[in-house]
């Protein structure tokens, strides 16, 4: 049986502005993407060569500002790492995972028992913060110790190279002296995540050679 009715105007599909408001799919996430990118080629053409040196030369200035403190910190503290961040929580609940330890690493200062170092075994890039658990004394006065993480059943022995059972001073980056907590977490990150550090160090690239105030 066929039914008679109004006639159907046939489809003309969206306009670019009701494709726009209505979401737009992949094509609205590209839109707004090349505008940004747009806006950021417009503000470098803007700048005249004068004024794109002096962006630069203002960047390299915060970098080399950077690296003189850090040298600053490691001449006051006697730390080569005066900052770094937890990495795992093997020393909980005394700091977890992120928190920023600011560190010493004086000669004349004597190591205790119970105190918190942070030190280098060979084979491993990264430095371990653990607690030093027992101190051996040579009679030539030279010390060695033992180390163990708070929240490890053991010690860490099965930590050091192979035959290594105690640590010598020259092993030590530092010692805990304070601590910030969490605030590292952006640094945690930045490792787990390469592309995240990249977008960030690109970014605040980004922000100092446009910005112009």
């Amino acid at each position: 049986m066929l039914l008679l009715g109004k006639k159907r105007a046939p489809y003309r599909g969206l306009t670019p502005r009701q494709n726009t408001l209505h979401g737009g799919g992949t094509s609205g996430l590209f839109h707004t993407g090349k505008m940004l990118s747009l806006d950021f080629l417009d503000d470098v053409r803007r700048m005249n060569k004068r004024q794109l040196y002096y962006q630069v030369l203002n960047f390299g200035m915060i970098v080399s500002s950077a690296l003189m403190i850090w040298k600053g910190l490691m001449v006051v503290t006697g730390s080569e790492s005066p900052i770094v961040v937890v990495l795992s929580g093997s020393m909980e609940p005394a700091f977890h995972r992120g928190d920023l330890l600011f560190l010493t690493n004086r000669v004349e200062d004597p190591i205790r028992v119970g105190e918190i170092v942070v030190f280098r075994i060979e084979g491993r890039e990264i430095p371990i913060v653990h607690r030093v658990l027992k101190i051996h004394e040579k009679e030539n006065g030279d010390i060695k110790f033992l180390t163990k993480g708070d929240n490890n059943a053991v010690d860490d022995r099965g930590l050091y190279k192979q035959g290594q059972h105690w640590l010598e001073k020259k092993d030590v980056v530092g010692r805990a002296r304070g601590f910030v907590p969490y605030i590292g977490i952006v640094t945690i990150l930045m490792n787990d995540y390469p592309k995240f550090k990249y977008a960030v160090l690109f970014l605040l690239g980004l922000f100092v050679l446009v910005h112009r105030e």
